[in-house]
């Protein structure tokens, strides 16, 4: 049995995102091949071990993963992770870690790069892909510069705010009104704003700012909002419950879904907040043909930001046009037993538990190609 550590919560503003997110992974872990750990990282980025009864609890009860304040954990250069004691530090066992940690601190690399470092197989891209994955004008610069398709923007600094009108004259010449603002570093729609005019534009930078040090201006595209989910990342001597072989060394798309908000636009209220916020359709109903085209597009963006493990990929299907557009990419994707990630995978026929257990092998397997490296020259 691995002992798998749950890390969640975090100095994020989708810190009550992570919350529900792990519930559920916990909710739907195979307590036959995993022993969890729990860690919760606190909206000041302390991470405490949980008492088992939080586990517990999860278990039997609906609503987010309590996070209480508890032993001090650490991850530990050549140490994996270590627990605050009385005498001082011990390590803490665990054969892989699950970061379920959405946004800042969690999906951007930092998190990954310091696992990296605690020598610990973890679930999810590595430090370059989480990088690249997180700030959104980067990955639209490398999917358009591999000629994939993607909705045009305008990335702005706060030293640019100065000179709003020609912005704004900018946005107006090659957007028009409205367009909408959005952090380039954020998750959930955090920030995220849609501008009518030109004399708003100010506000809604100003806003995007206080979230990443890089904005977004995009148009606003009617569109339908389609979303694919990729699992890739080679599994060595991994193999399906009836014994046969598994090769997962080319990612894979899943069936695409729609999201259909009831809202003007799919935010952070209609992602989490309001129950009837959003319709979601798994499978997406569109043609075979817009299905085909997007798992294609999918399985290209999550390789040009090498991507591994998971991601989400969000696209936009242009009404007026047909066309389909690359929006931006999750590779931590909420968990939730609503979120489109896991309710792709299962209509493609991988059940929750049976996706946290593939993603659990994935990590290790990475772990295991990366100890095979040469990180020193020898004598």
């Amino acid at each position: 049995m691995k002992r798998i550590a749950i890390l969640y919560g975090g100095k994020s503003g989708e810190h009550e995102v992570s919350l529900l997110s792990a519930a559920s992974i916990v909710r739907h872990l195979d307590t036959s091949r995993f022993q969890a750990v729990l860690i919760g990282v606190s909206k000041d980025g302390v991470w405490s071990l949980q008492e088992p009864s939080v586990f517990s609890l999860a278990r039997e009860a609906e609503g987010p993963l309590a996070l209480e304040a508890g032993k001090r954990v650490y991850a530990a250069p050549g140490r994996g992770l270590v627990v605050e004691t009385a005498g001082g530090t011990e390590e803490l066992a665990c054969d892989l870690v699950f970061p379920v940690l959405h946004g800042s601190f969690g999906e951007d690399g930092t998190i990954q790069g310091l696992l990296e470092v605690a020598e610990l197989a973890y679930v999810g891209a590595g430090v370059l892909g989480s990088a690249l994955g997180m700030d959104k004008e980067k990955a639209k610069a490398l999917w358009a510069g591999s000629g994939l398709p993607v909705v045009p923007w305008i990335a702005v600094r706060s030293d640019e705010l100065r000179d709003i009108g020609a912005l704004a004259r900018e946005a107006g010449e090659r957007f028009g009104w409205p367009c909408f603002v959005k952090p380039s570093g954020s998750g959930s729609s955090v920030g995220t704003s849609k501008v009518a005019e030109a004399a708003a534009l100010a506000a809604a930078l100003r806003a995007a700012l206080e979230w990443d040090e890089k904005a977004l201006i995009e148009p606003f595209v009617v569109a339908r909002e389609i979303e694919c989910a990729v699992l890739g990342g080679p599994i060595l001597g991994g193999s399906s419950q009836d014994g046969a072989a598994q090769d997962w060394a080319e990612p894979i798309a899943f069936d695409p879904g729609e999201v259909v908000p009831s809202h003007e636009f799919y935010d952070y209220e209609a992602k989490y907040l309001d129950p009837e916020g959003a319709r979601l359709e798994v499978p997406a109903k569109i043609p075979e043909a817009a299905a085909r085209r997007v798992r294609e597009l999918a399985v290209a963006a999550f390789k040009a930001c090498e991507l591994s493990g998971m991601a989400r990929v969000d696209f936009f299907m242009d009404k007026r046009k047909g066309e389909i557009l690359l929006n931006e990419v999750n590779s931590i994707p909420g968990f939730t037993q609503i979120s489109m990630y896991p309710r792709m995978c299962e209509a493609g026929g991988l059940s929750y538990p049976d996706l946290i257990t593939r993603l659990a092998e994935l990590a290790l397997a990475r772990r295991a190609e990366r100890e095979k490296l040469r990180f020193m020259r020898q004598a």
